[in-house]
């Protein structure tokens, strides 16, 4: 069972690893695993040993890598999708030479604390499965517990029939999918996960199922499920973000978003994620909190600048900037008088 931890170093951030493979792809239709007649109409003269094929006219990952290569650290994870792309290339190449293509199955369980980008790679792996013809549509239907259970016995099962019919030629994500298993026997959770089970049979290679949730809890929800396992042959680990790379998205943020933060906000910001992150290590949000507290910062900023600049117009380099007077986060209850 492949598992890649997002620590593990796939070469310069961004950069797809240095072994390329070259193949002649035909138009968006033809990605599928059967041989084209193209193929099929060239002289079948052995290839030379170590004889590359022509570099293709639209490569189906250059998007993706792109999309990618912008994502700060998660280089494990940015090296398993690449993994899964060559598989599905290679297969197309084996089927074109009249080699077993293989039935390959891609449902997957994503393991991380919220903020690290699970969602987010979700949506890239539906988007990868669609270019190579893996999947029809590639979107992405992003499910939890509320969804998939009822609220009475057959509920269920209907409906989380309805969002795998939705699913179909796409991935079906599962946020804090071991929510499903915290009932006991009674539960109905334990009718969505059997009714989720039954689908990956029925519409096997119509769409992709991928659960995802807390490390500890999906580990626990696994074991107490022996037949699941086996049926999620990719399982990712997502790690959290360290204080430098939280502080490298938080820049980018303010980027986006034509908004820029003083050094001094940055030592402000640094000090309080290294403290935040000890004080809340199994709940800490990650890139969602420093999503939040960038949001913040601006409507402080709005405040800040629209009450000095009563009269006047700010400045472009002063509209831009978030000082560290913006970048303000729960604490403690303020005091009468108290600065904030």
């Amino acid at each position: 069972m492949p598992r890649m931890n997002g620590h593990a170093a796939s070469g310069h951030q961004g950069a797809r690893p240095s072994r390329q493979i070259n193949v002649v792809l035909r138009s968006h239709e033809t990605y599928g695993l059967g041989a084209s007649s193209a193929a099929a109409q060239q002289v079948d003269y052995p290839e030379p040993a170590g004889a590359a094929r022509q570099a293709p006219a639209a490569d189906p990952y250059a998007e993706i890598q792109k999309e990618m290569e912008h994502m700060v650290g998660m280089e494990g994870v940015k090296s398993l999708i690449y993994e899964i792309y060559a598989l599905l290339l290679i297969s197309q190449m084996r089927s074109e030479a009249g080699l077993s293509g293989g039935a390959q199955v891609y449902h997957m369980i994503f393991k991380g604390n919220p903020g690290t980008g699970k969602t987010t790679i979700a949506r890239i792996v539906a988007k990868l499965f669609q270019k190579m013809g893996l999947l029809s549509k590639g979107h992405l239907i992003e499910v939890e517990r509320a969804d998939l259970v009822g609220e009475y016995i057959g509920h269920t099962a209907q409906k989380t029939r309805d969002l795998v019919k939705k699913a179909l030629g796409g991935v079906l994500f599962v946020d804090e999918a071991y929510s499903l298993a915290r009932g006991g026997e009674k539960d109905f959770g334990k009718e969505a996960i059997d009714t989720l089970v039954k689908a990956m049979e029925d519409y096997r290679s119509q769409f992709v199922l991928i659960l995802a949730g807390y490390p500890l809890e999906i580990e626990h929800f696994l074991l107490t499920n022996p037949g699941l396992p086996s049926r999620f042959p990719i399982q990712i680990d997502f790690p959290d973000y360290s204080v430098d790379q939280l502080i490298q998205i938080a820049e980018l943020m303010a980027k986006d978003r034509d908004y820029s933060l003083l050094p001094q906000t940055v030592f402000k910001l640094r000090s309080h994620l290294m403290q935040e992150k000890t004080a809340t290590l199994y709940s800490f949000s990650n890139a969602r909190y420093v999503r939040n507290l960038i949001e913040k910062s601006i409507r402080h900023q709005a405040v800040r600048l629209l009450n000095q600049y009563a009269s006047a117009s700010p400045g472009r380099q002063e509209l831009m900037s978030i000082r560290p007077e913006d970048m303000r986060w729960e604490g403690k209850v303020k005091q009468p008088g108290e600065l904030g």
